[in-house]
């Protein structure tokens, strides 16, 4: 599946800013079930520096600062990614999971070092005793791994429900916890604490995803929005994503942007400015199917 994907935000400040700097992940890195076909970033004003490299976590990263007065800032990036179906084992085939932690300690491939550093908490997944217990419900001794993160999942999903208002990005993760509501992010850092508690490495993945319309209704331009989910290290077969907001594996209508140990490293956008006062932030996301793209372009243009 190949998607148009355009991604928008808009500040708007109450007194002019001076200066201020911004670190933006917008743009989709590259995976083993992912290609990036073409990405441009585009912001208004024209910043006096603009640099585009690679994190960390090797995701594409840009590195902007403007310098002259301005009162409005709009960042806005578009890319066309192609998305093909990842494979997944069959659940009751993988390794158990309590065989994971010690086997990292012992396995000196780059593969199992990369992925040893996603074992521990971060300020967003910091694990406690109650979450260890709640994982452990689905990671019975010897059970493969697979099976008993799906079985996470899908009690993540009935647990809790999903509540813009209830969180903030600052809510901790025991707290979301503690009140079952939340929205994506939230999720996906729970579950990830879950997993870590028990010594195994999980990634936070930032991205977007397909929605479509109820029948008989038209898409609204500019209603989707930024997504997350996190991935699973599984020895032999490596990463496995899980999207416990929808309670499923991710296939084609997820597209990644970047992966780190939870949200505060793979930030849409980020930074600090001088001046500005109260703002407004306008974000207005959109993820079309090329085909359906030319349609609705052909459509426009006979208008």
């Amino acid at each position: 599946m190949i998607y148009d994907v355009s991604h928008r935000t808009t500040y708007r400040y109450s007194q002019p800013v001076s200066i201020s700097h911004h670190v933006l992940h917008l743009s989709s890195r590259i995976c083993p079930n992912q290609v990036c076909h073409r990405t441009a970033l585009s912001l208004e004003p024209t910043p006096a520096i603009c640099d585009q490299d690679q994190d960390f976590f090797g995701n594409p990263v840009a590195f902007v600062a403007f310098q002259d007065q301005h009162s409005e800032l709009v960042i806005a990036a578009r890319s066309v990614i192609e998305v093909q179906q990842a494979e997944v084992p069959e659940p009751g085939a993988t390794v158990a999971w309590d065989t994971i932690p010690g086997g990292m300690a012992r396995d000196r491939s780059s593969e199992a070092l990369d992925a040893y550093q996603f074992a521990f908490d971060s300020p967003f997944t910091r694990f406690t005793a109650d979450l260890e217990g709640y994982a452990r419900r689905s990671f019975t001794p010897g059970r493969p791994v697979l099976e008993a993160a799906l079985d996470l999942t899908t009690r993540i999903h009935s647990d809790f429900a999903y509540e813009g208002s209830a969180t903030t990005i600052s809510t901790p993760v025991d707290e979301v916890f503690r009140i079952r509501r939340g929205v994506c992010q939230d999720f996906a850092h729970l579950q990830i604490a879950c997993l870590r508690s028990l010594g195994l490495p999980a990634r936070y993945v930032s991205g977007y995803l397909l929605t479509r319309p109820h029948e008989g209704q038209e898409r609204l331009i500019g209603a989707d929005a930024s997504h997350a989910w996190l991935s699973l290290w599984c020895p032999g077969v490596g990463w496995i994503d899980f999207d416990p907001t929808n309670d499923t594996i991710p296939r084609t209508e997820h597209i990644t942007l970047a992966w780190g140990r939870d949200y505060g490293d793979v930030s849409p956008i980020n930074g600090l400015m001088y001046g500005g006062g109260a703002h407004d932030v306008d974000v207005a996301v959109d993820v079309v199917p090329v085909a359906e793209s030319r349609e609705l372009a052909v459509a426009d243009a006979g208008a």
